[in-house]
This record gives structure tokens, sequence and C-alpha cells, in this order.
């Protein structure tokens, strides 16, 4: 896959989101059509409080030859797709003091079962089990937990479940309110219920129901209590693209729980009455509505001249209308997206998990943002937009995100990268999705991940040496894979910190190198034949720690990464002392190989020597009698801060081919410079 390939991969990746949102349902449907099913009556033997008694700590099963009946109305439906697998019943059709979950390996239902339909169940076989501590009715699972059960299976739901040839009945929801959602309600599990002045939480506002594919819990709330209940919604059900209703009023909905939070489901939206202003926390109007009344446009450029200082309120009643270009999906972006217009790109900073699963910021998208009582402001030197944090910008509140981002409803459509050349950029290029042509991770950081344990640097370069930072989120998908080794094009967003430029990918496909490096070589990985990363801390019997002058010693640590120990030497004890240590590997032989390589990872802080990196093939057990060779490593050079360890490259080894080597890392200091040296990820390649 070569990169001029790339700019297409993502067009069709758009033409694939746009067919998947492209599809909303008007939430009408037609009646099921029973007349080729054969309908039965019974008479039940127990109630549906009586069933649900048999089950108490660990699972009931009825007998194969159990002659018990319980007869219900279907409360539930799963014709949008919300409900999955599971059929809600309940007592009666109206006033009901008993709700029952049906567990069935079995979808569409409500072609056979629809709401309100009185069906009876044969209890024969099936058994009581608990699912999220909810009570349930299923088959006995052989293998199973003594409180579980597992879902009845198709092929038996005919001989177990039988629709009443009776009229179906009209479910009538019971009313409760949020308070009533307790304990001492339970019984009413698998009930329609009615929540009178409900309204969805401002957090949610103007999202949709459900992302494609993703089940979230969406939080309503009414005037009986602050604490808010979860609407549960499917990523899949035919209406998880629509925008929740902004207003208050009636909610209708499956009464349920897992664990102790108790929870609603939907089964149409047509059930769902909330478009009254005003709400219960203040909100007049809907506030999902957009118009340009009385807002003048910015550009990101001018937004950008507002920034005169480290916080600067947006006082004008102002619209900035941009494309999304990038958001929180690979996780390599943490609460803030970056969007551009013709003017130029901006970070905006929102106090929210998963962004990129809200319709407002997906990628491709053009968002409006009304700007006033925002703030704009130089954070680490990247202007940002947000609201205020110990006085610089900080992120918006998930609970006002409403007020300020509106759906522009246009389609996604593809992004034009800025094109640049490392030397090219300039500062008002920051913010924007740019496109490198003809870079390349540098020497240290081929076969290194992307990032380690925490947030990491690696380097990209043009044929002329010029570099840039890549910089990635120990939390990003893609973090532990091996940056490529190869040449191409690198699509990013230009950031800014404390004047250095680095690049931000979204996501893998950012940066596919698969052309031959500047000098035109393929790069081959050699095998380790040996490695230490002083993972359990202390040195291990390979390794010798040689004091030759100095109070100081090589020892380990894990300060500042967790629990990833490192070698490491400090010359300081309450002063700058002279020392010289040196750490000396293990005899490894390179016997019958014709490449051979070097590679370690090192961090220094603090001004002093240099380390220097040995190699010798005749140890004498005296590093002052041993012939050295001096190897050309690649070290850290940035002493002011730690943590941002540099890789060595692959140091060539092929001097050695044939013979026993020992690597050895000499420290030095004096009484008016210490550094400290830390090192990691040791390995010697050959093959």
């Amino acid at each position: 896959m070569k990169k001029n390939n790339l700019l297409l991969k993502y067009i069709l990746i758009f033409i694939a989101f746009l067919g998947i949102i492209g599809c909303v349902h008007d939430d009408h449907y037609d009646e099921p059509d029973l007349n080729h099913y054969e309908c039965a009556d019974f008479t039940a033997t127990m109630t549906l409080t009586q069933l649900r008694a048999k089950y108490v700590n660990t699972v009931f099963a009825f007998p194969d030859d159990s002659q018990d009946i319980v007869e219900g109305y279907v409360s539930s439906t799963d014709e949008t797709g919300n409900i999955y697998k599971t059929i809600f019943i309940q007592d009666k059709a109206e006033n009901p003091t008993q709700g029952f979950v049906i567990s069935v390996d079995m979808v569409s239902t409500y072609t056979k079962f629809p709401q309100g339909s009185k069906v009876f169940i044969k209890l024969a076989g099936l058994a009581l089990g608990t699912y999220g501590g909810v009570v349930q009715l299923g088959v006995k699972d052989p293998a199973g937990t003594t409180t579980s059960v597992l879902r009845i299976p198709e092929k038996l739901v005919s001989s177990k479940i039988f629709r009443s040839c009776a009229v179906r009945e009209n479910i009538v929801p019971k009313i409760m309110t949020c308070s009533q959602m307790i304990s001492a309600n339970d019984r009413f599990i698998g009930c329609l219920i009615q929540v009178n002045n409900a309204e969805f939480d401002s957090r949610v506002l103007c999202t949709n129901f459900a992302p494609n594919g993703v089940t979230v819990d969406r939080m309503i709330k009414d005037a009986s209590t602050t604490t808010a209940r979860i609407v549960r919604n499917s990523g899949y059900a035919s209406f998880a693209n629509q925008i929740l209703p902004s207003g208050n009023g009636k909610f209708v909905g499956i009464y349920s729980k897992y664990s102790s939070t108790y929870q609603l489901y939907i089964n149409k939206v047509s059930d769902l009455e909330m478009n009254t202003f005003p709400r219960l926390d203040g909100i007049t109007a809907n506030p999902c509505e957009y118009s340009d009344a009385g807002l003048t446009p910015k550009t990101v450029a001018e937004i950008k001249q507002l920034a005169t200082g480290p916080l600067n309120i947006i006082t004008g009643d102002f619209v900035l209308k941009a494309k999304v270009t990038a958001n929180d999906k690979s996780g390599n972006l943490f609460k803030y997206i970056y969007a551009e217009d013709a003017n130029g790109g901006i970070r905006i900073n929102i106090d929210k998990n998963d962004l990129f699963n809200d319709a407002r910021f997906a990628v491709g998208k053009e968002v409006y943002i009304k700007l006033k009582n925002l703030y704009v402001g130089a954070v680490s030197g990247e202007i940002q937009m947000g609201t205020p944090f110990n006085g610089a910008v900080g992120r918006i509140p998930e609970a006002d995100i409403y007020k300020y981002f509106f759906d522009s409803n246009k389609p996604l459509s593809p992004l034009i990268p800025t094109e640049k050349t490392i030397s090219q950029i300039t500062f008002a290029d920051v913010g924007r999705w740019i496109k490198l042509k003809n870079v390349q991770f540098a020497n240290q950081d081929l076969e290194r991940p992307y990032a380690g344990a925490i947030p990491t640097n690696r380097f990209v370069e043009d044929c002329l040496g010029n570099q840039i930072i890549v910089r990635t989120s120990n939390f990003a998908d893609f973090a532990g894979t091996a940056v490529e080794s190869g040449k191409g094009d690198i699509y990013a967003i230009l950031g800014f910190f404390n004047g250095t430029y680095q690049l931000t990918l979204r996501d893998l496909l950012g940066a596919d190198l698969d052309d031959v490096r500047c000098d035109g070589s393929v790069y081959v990985t050699l095998p380790t034949i040996y490695s230490d990363d002083f993972t359990s801390g202390g040195f291990s019997s390979d390794w010798l720690a040689v004091n030759v002058a100095g109070a100081q010693v090589w020892s380990t640590s894990n300060t500042g990464n967790g629990t990833n120990y490192y070698a490491i030497m400090n010359g300081f004890n309450t002063a700058n002392t002279a020392n010289e240590d040196w750490l000396i590997s293990k005899s490894v032989s390179l016997a019958g190989k014709t490449k051979a390589a070097l590679s370690f990872t090192s961090d220094v802080r603090y001004a002093g020597n240099s380390l220097q990196v040995y190699a010798t093939e005749d140890y004498t057990g005296n590093p002052s009698t041993t012939n050295w060779i001096l190897l050309p490593a690649t070290l850290d050079s940035n002493n002011l801060a730690f943590g941002d360890w540099k890789g060595s490259g692959n140091v060539s080894l092929n001097a050695f081919l044939g013979k026993n080597i020992r690597i050895a890392f000499k420290y030095t200091s004096t009484p008016f410079a210490a550094a400290t040296w830390e090192i990691d990820d040791f390995k010697i390649k050959a093959q």
C-alpha cells in the first residue's frame, strides 16, 4: 500500500461512514402479520410473583415433566433493534404488580410476540437465574455458575412460549418517578413505565441516541430527585442516529436494572413526548436549533488574533464555522479536538470522553461554534480555545457543550491537508491538518514503538536532515506499534509546545511509509540475540558495575517510570563529585553472524560530561587496561528534563563479527558538573 493512495483511503472511509449515518428511520412500522402463526390458550398454574419467588440465590430448574405454566403480557418490542434477544413481560396490561425477563436466543421476536400480546410459558425444562442481579427465565447452563442461565434456544421457543388467541391489549405504562426506582420496587422490572416531567441531562443535549454500533448510557432526570437515571441505547437501534429530544415531558420505556444501577430501555422513539419548555434546569427553548441571526462570522485566524494574553474572553456574538480535523477516536488526543477553516486550525478543549462518538465532532464534519463567553489564549505557546482553568485556557465543561457547538447537518466531507515540507512550517500552520511529503523516522527511532509507558517523542526527518517531533500518547491504540522504517508522506495535526513544533497522528493511516529510505536502502530488522531492560530492578550476573573513582555507583531505578526499571548513574550527592564508573555487559558471541548492531535508549538530566559507549573483544577484568573501541551511538542531548528517552539507533557492531563482544557505558563527572544518565532497552542484534 503506497502513500499516494492514502488520501483515497480516507475518502473511501468517509463515503462508507456517510452511508451508515444516512440511514435515518422515522420510527413508523407496519403491524406484524400474525395470521400464519398459531395461537393457543392455556390455564396458568402460577403467577409471575410466585415464579420470581422460586429463585433464592441459586439456579432453580423446572423438571422436564413439570406442568407449571405462567402467563403475562408482552411489554416490550424489539422491532427497532434497541432490545436484543429479550422479551419483557408483566402480569397485567394495566396497573401491573410484577414484571419479568425472558432471555431468548432469538431476534425479531415482535413478529410472533408483539407488544400487548398475552403469552403463556410452559416452564418444563426452563430455569431461573440472574444476569446483572436481575432474575430471568432461560435454560440451565451445565457448565455455568450456580446463579446464571443461558438464553432459551430459538428452536425451543415455539414449544415453550405461546401467544394467546385473545385480542392484543394496549399496555398502559405504569407511572413512576426517578425517586421510586429503588430496590423496594424491583418487582416492576420488566414492566412498561412512564416518567413524567422527564428531561435528558444537559450533558447529552443535542447528541444522538447512540453512536453507530456502540451501546451507550444517556441520563434522564425528573423533579423527584437530583439522581439521574440511565437510558440504555443500542447503537444498532433504528433510531440510534436521531437526536435526543431536548425538552421536558413524558418518557416511556422498559424498567430494568443492572447490578445496583437502574436503567430504562426505549421501545420506540414515538413513545417519548419530551418537547416542552422551559425545562427543569431552566433552559427555555430548544438549544439544538441553530440560527445565524445576530451572529457575526469569524475565521480561525481572527479568533487567534484575540489571544493577546494567556486568557482572553470572547465577548462578541460571533460564530466560527469550521471542519473537525481530529478527535479522540484512536486515543491519541484526550478531551480536545482540532478544527480548521480556510484561514487556519485551532485546538478546542472539551471536558468529555469519547468525543468521536458525538456526531458534531466526527472528523470531516462542519461544526458551528458560538464563541461568546469562550476563551482563547496560548497554552505552552499554542493558541487554544476553551474556558478558564487556573488562569489559563482549560476545557469547556461537558454540561455546557450544547451552548456552543451545533451540528451543521451537512454530510461528512473529505479533508484536504495543507502540504508542507519541514522547513516550510510556520506558526500560522499550527492547528492545521498537514501533509509532509517524503519523510522517514530517524534511525534512532526505528524498531521502537510510537510510545512507551508515558507520552513519547519520535522524530521524522526529510532527506536533507530536517527533523520534527511526532508526539504520541501512551493511551493511543497504536502506541505499542513499531514505527515504520520506510519513507513516505505523513498526515498529522501540527502542534506547538514550548517553542517546538510537533505532529500528532490521528491514527496509523497517518504514517504509512513504504518507500525506500532517503539513502536508497530498505531497513532490515535484525533479530535480537541478547537483551536486558532491567525489568526486575537490580543488575543480574550479566552486568559488572565497576567503580574507579567516587562514592557513587551504577544502580537501577523506576522513579517516574511506573514499574519499568532502568540503569542509572548520578555523581551528585548534596554536591557535584568526581566519579568514574563503568557498567559492562556480559560477553555475547557474534560467531557465524554476518551483521550485528547495538541499540539502547538513554535519558540525561543536568549538565555534565556525556556518557561514552564502548565495545571490546578482550576485556581484561580491568577497564583501565582493556582496549576499548568508542561507538558512535546517538545519546539524549536534552539535559533540561527527564522522560524524553532517545534511541541510540542501530549502532554497527560489524567490526566484531565472529568474535565475543562486551559493551560498556562509561560515566564521568567532576566537582563542577555531574549529570544524571539513565539507560534502558539494551539489545544486541545479529543475523
